[in-house]
């Protein structure tokens, strides 16, 4: 059969391995390394080299080997795959033999929705770290706007250390006063003697003395 990509047939040896017959070249190779990795023999001091125990001595015929040699060595236990044969006997005279013959055959088939499923789930992790990158950004713009609000208190207060605190005992007072409810009085203009010349305190008085004395008419007051 034509394969695309290729394929090939492993020998007695690398199927005992593997646990694979037919697969690709690339797959052969991933397979022996993770086989390697599984097993501990990658080289601690030399992580190109791995250490063949006796299953992959008797394939490759090294005790130690590069990795790089692999795709060389595994070569000669690759064969092109057996066609399919199937025998059918057809009698030419007398009556055909009665009954039906059903046969097996694994057929590799393109399957187009495991490609866009793959390429799906390939964007999703995509866009998994992009939004994990946005996250980081986020919090390092964060980061940077509280570094500035901070440099520019502490450069306030090193240039001018009095009007600085002045400003900002006069804005926390004014965002007091918003928080209380009584952001209207200012306690400063009414200790002055020009606060009560102004046209409405006249009447201000005219009214407050008139519900004081309705009050203290009213029965039951002393």
């Amino acid at each position: 059969m034509n394969y695309a990509p290729e394929k090939f047939k492993l020998s007695q040896a690398l199927t005992e391995i593997l646990g694979i017959e037919v697969e690709t070249r690339p797959r052969i190779i991933a397979a022996i390394w993770h086989y390697v990795k599984a097993k501990k023999l990658q080289s601690p001091n030399d992580p190109s080299f791995f250490t063949c125990d006796p299953p992959l001595q008797k394939v490759f015929g090294e005790e130690k080997m590069k990795f790089a040699m692999v795709t060389q060595k595994i070569s000669v236990h690759l064969t092109p795959p057996q066609p399919i044969h199937l025998e059918h006997k057809i009698k030419l005279s007398g009556n055909s033999p009665a009954g039906n013959t059903c046969y097996d055959v694994l057929v590799d088939v393109p399957f187009h929705l495991e490609k866009e499923m793959s390429a799906f789930l390939a964007n999703i992790e995509r866009h998994k770290e992009i939004d994990a990158c946005d996250e980081l950004i986020c919090a390092s713009i964060k980061k940077i706007h509280e570094h500035r609000r901070r440099r520019a208190f502490f450069l306030g207060f090193s240039q001018s250390p009095a009007e600085f605190i002045n400003a900002l005992i006069a804005s926390q007072s004014k965002d007091l006063k918003l928080v209380a409810g009584d952001a209207s009085r200012n306690a400063e203009k009414e200790r002055r003697s020009d606060f009560y010349n102004q046209p409405w305190v006249e009447d201000a008085v005219i009214r407050y003395l008139n519900r004081k004395s309705a009050a203290s008419d009213a029965p039951g007051s002393t």
